[in-house]
């Protein structure tokens, strides 16, 4: 690359901003001017330790300099034990390994239908939810509840129903109207969508919906998994177990992985032939995932996440709380939202030019996912930078 201008060889698939970091260290990162930014986005959620975390580093060295890659073809003792800290953590039985959160997406996707399948009904349905984000692959982009998603890629896949999100009543209805129901996909927080959040009863109801049904429940934590909203799957504050849990984004703080977790009669469907991937849970990326596990757990990053997640909706709510061109404020945990009446998506840069990286989502919705680990005056500094634009605006 040479240069100051865009890269012309890389397909235009974002409006990506010009500005290049070189290196970062914790909640911060440095642009090739030498410039500090305070990281309030993580890479989308997934630099949850932080830039350069000591303990992740350490972990991919040690591991680049043994192994990268033998293939799914032998056993892989970090994959097995990574697996392991994810059962015991999830209350999931058995997993897949591949390499992103649409991947992870697509496997159960997989697992429902041929649970489908194999009871005999020939057109397996699965009933997502409006304003959801699961992938941009085939299968998941026709999942996600959102029409701009699914421009220009028809003929979309077949056996999707989509509902309003947080109705209950909306997914009974579709499973009475439709015999090839064969499982139910939600996020418990909607991320991409703007950082919804339903009501307390939502998944538990759907739980026993499901049970009633025989069908499968699965529940996205690609965004809102691995601590991000205080416990280590959001779908632990409603106390209730799906049958399929897919995620990604903050596992392995960056190297790309992503794991469908699953349960019961969910974790005996996928037999050799039926699914495979030649990355996905290679050496590098379990080392790197159990890396992120360890130091989660070492240092009560849940709780850390709750506490200072907490703190910061208090404090927007107090500073913008009464503003005419503020709509809402919602989070949970680090997963935190600013919704203006208009929409904003100029703030993005606004705040670039005042040293913040955030996001802008749905339009009108400020969106928040800063790494588990800044401490409290860089939270009080996120803060007040996004408040002070905020109050900028019309």
């Amino acid at each position: 690359f040479e240069g100051d201008s865009m890269n012309d060889a890389v397909m235009p698939t974002y409006g990506r901003l010009d500005v290049a970091f070189t290196h970062g260290e914790g909640s911060w990162l440095v642009d090739d001017q030498g410039n500090r930014y305070l990281d309030g986005l993580s890479g989308l959620g997934v630099v949850a330790l932080g830039h350069a975390n000591p303990a992740v580093a350490k972990a991919i060295s040690d591991q680049a300099g043994q192994l990268l890659h033998t293939s799914n073809l032998y056993r892989i003792p970090a994959q097995e034990k990574l697996a392991s800290e994810l059962a015991a953590l999830s209350g999931m039985d058995n997993m897949f390994f591949c390499n992103s959160g649409a991947e992870a997406n697509e496997c159960a996707i997989k697992i429902c239908r041929i649970y489908g399948n194999n009871k005999g009904i020939a057109d397996p349905t699965i009933i997502v939810a409006d304003n959801s984000f699961h992938g941009r692959t085939m299968a998941t982009l026709t999942a996600t509840g959102n029409p701009k998603v699914h421009a220009g890629f028809t003929p979309l896949v077949t056996g999707f129903i989509h509902v309003p999100f947080n109705d209950v009543g909306a997914v009974r209805a579709a499973v009475e109207a439709n015999d090839n129901v064969v499982g139910v996909m939600v996020e418990p927080i909607q991320g991409e969508g703007g950082i919804h959040i339903p009501d307390d009863d939502y998944l538990p109801a759907l739980r026993q919906l499901c049970d009633d049904s025989e069908l499968l429940l699965v529940v996205d934590e690609v965004q809102s998994g691995n601590a991000r909203t205080g416990r280590y799957f959001a779908y632990q504050h409603s106390d209730v177990l799906p049958d399929v849990v897919p995620t990604a984004k903050g596992l392995a703080n960056g190297v790309p992985i992503g794991v469908c977790l699953a349960r019961g009669i969910a974790a005996d469907q996928l037999k050799p032939g039926n699914h495979g991937s030649t990355f996905g849970g290679n050496p590098l990326s379990c080392a790197a995932a159990i890396a992120v596990v360890n130091e989660i757990e070492n240092h009560n990053l849940e709780a850390r996440a709750a506490e200072l997640g907490d703190r910061m909706l208090t404090s927007f709510r107090d500073r913008l709380g009464g503003r005419n061109n503020v709509k809402d404020i919602r989070g949970k945990g680090l997963m935190l939202a600013v919704e203006l009446t208009s929409p904003c998506s100029e703030i993005v840069q606004k705040a670039l030019d005042q040293g913040l990286l955030l996001n802008v989502t749905a339009d009108s919705v400020i969106r928040l996912l800063p790494p588990l680990i800044i401490t409290d005056e860089e939270a009080e500094q996120i803060c007040d930078v996004v408040c002070t634009l905020v109050e900028e605006q019309p």
